[in-house]
């Protein structure tokens, strides 16, 4: 056992203004933690995830309060119109928030500010989406909760501006964690969407970064999901998606993850109604020494349900990247259709991936398919490029990107494209001469 297991839980105790009538759920997670096995190359959800980075560091500590200067460029999304919560180290930035006046149709409120109606819902569900026997760092999170996001929407009403958070991280003088939370429960009907926005400054971090996020999707709900993971790479950051999914409701959802030193991201739906649908997209990009591990599991329970999974992964250098996509198709869920599709590239000899795509079916009725590839560019795309007049690392650029530009294109709302373009072709090179044809 590491000595981060050891004092994780013990070590940041709530301070004196956390909620109390959080603590009971505080004390559940911290004797979850406790009596939690520390993932190791025997456990077979983390044999290809080593822990190294966070057992080693000195992350078990409070940021230091003060205000610090962020630039909008940094945070804002250009052309989207939004109800905007902006928290840095964790903390909320108040004077960079932008929320819409209060209304029944929609409730957009911090766990502190909850009044005992609000309060009554967060505690219905809190922990009982994202199970914390099932990954030991949800028990972790909720061993240290003291904050979090909560967006309720009323039947049947339709929230057109998305809620987009961010959660930034500054580098402190020493090394510490950070917790997000964030709880969304639509009621019959509804339709959000959903922005989560996981940036840095420029400098060197030294921060983990734990993330929990539950959505409770009544009958007949509708949520378009983003998670962004844009953190500089030297942050840590394990977090997970846990989705709850009743009675014809549909979640769009569609994630980046960008490598650092350590990214992990479990993603969890659940289909209990039936006729329930599920989208999801994803990208990951892991280069230098980078790793990045993406586990997803889509759980049927019930019948006529539906999943799309389209993930796709580049690698470079001597990173290192990790797929693991489960489907499970439970006695009950007949006429499901499964569908998942995991591609990978590898730019270098020296890059590394590990993609497993799972079909657990306990039903006879159902129409189920899975595959995973890994390859490297083909040199007659290259030459094709080439007898053109194109140089040959400015083909690969173009080649790799293209391999992912299909997923970017499908998103909803276009200022989210017009925001992740530049991103990515800075990761495939700053030289502009090689991106030139790319945006």
């Amino acid at each position: 056992m590491s000595g981060f297991d050891q004092n994780a839980a013990a070590a940041l105790t709530s301070r004196a203004d956390a909620q109390i009538w959080l603590e009971a759920f505080r004390d559940l997670n911290r004797q979850q933690w406790l009596a939690s096995h520390w993932p190791d190359r025997k456990t077979e959800a983390w044999k290809y995830t080593p822990l190294t980075p966070l057992a080693q560091g000195d992350y078990l500590r409070f940021p230091t309060a003060g205000k610090v200067q962020i630039e909008r460029a940094r945070y804002d999304i250009p052309g989207l119109d939004c109800q905007r919560l902006v928290f840095v180290n964790g903390e909320m930035m108040p004077e960079l928030c932008q929320l819409s006046p209060a209304r029944e149709a929609c409730c957009v409120t911090r766990f502190c500010d909850a009044d005992e109606q609000q309060q009554a819902l967060i505690t219905q569900h809190l922990g009982k989406i994202a199970e914390a026997t099932d990954n030991p760092f949800v028990a972790l999170n909720g061993s240290w909760l003291e904050d979090g996001v909560l967006l309720q929407v009323a039947a049947d009403q339709r929230i057109e501006e998305p809620l987009h958070i961010v959660h930034m991280t500054t580098p402190d003088q020493q090394a510490f964690s950070v917790r997000q939370r964030l709880l969304v429960a639509l009621d019959s009907g509804a339709e959000a969407t959903v922005i989560e926005h996981f940036t840095s400054d420029e400098a060197r971090q030294n921060s983990f970064v734990t993330g929990v996020s539950e959505f409770k999707l009544a009958a007949g709900a509708r949520l378009t999901h983003y998670r962004l993971h844009l953190e500089e790479e030297h942050n840590i950051h394990i977090g997970g998606v846990y989705a709850q999914l009743d009675r014809d409701a549909h979640i769009d959802s569609f994630f980046l993850g960008l490598g650092s030193r350590l990214t992990r991201l479990d993603l969890r739906i659940q289909h209990q109604g039936a006729g329930s649908h599920a989208q999801l997209n994803g990208i990951y990009l892991s280069k230098g020494t980078q790793h990045i591990d993406i586990h997803s599991t889509v759980e049927h329970e019930m019948p006529q349900g539906s999943t799309s999974e389209v993930v796709r992964g580049i690698v470079d250098d001597e990173a290192k990247a990790v797929f693991n996509g489960r489907i499970h198709i439970h006695p009950n869920a007949q006429k499901t259709l499964a569908e998942l599709s995991n591609r990978n590239l590898l730019l270098t000899n020296t890059a590394e991936v590990y993609t497993k795509p799972e079909l657990e079916i306990y039903a006879d009725d159902v129409r189920c398919a899975h595959g995973a590839t890994v390859s490297q560019i083909e040199d007659l795309s290259l030459y094709y490029l080439q007898s053109r007049g194109i140089d040959r690392k400015e083909a690969q650029v173009m080649l790799s990107f293209g391999f992912i530009n299909e997923l970017i294109g499908a998103l909803r709302h276009e200022p989210l494209q017009r925001l992740l373009r530049p991103i990515l072709t800075q990761w495939f090179g700053k030289d502009s001469g090689l991106t030139r044809h790319l945006l």
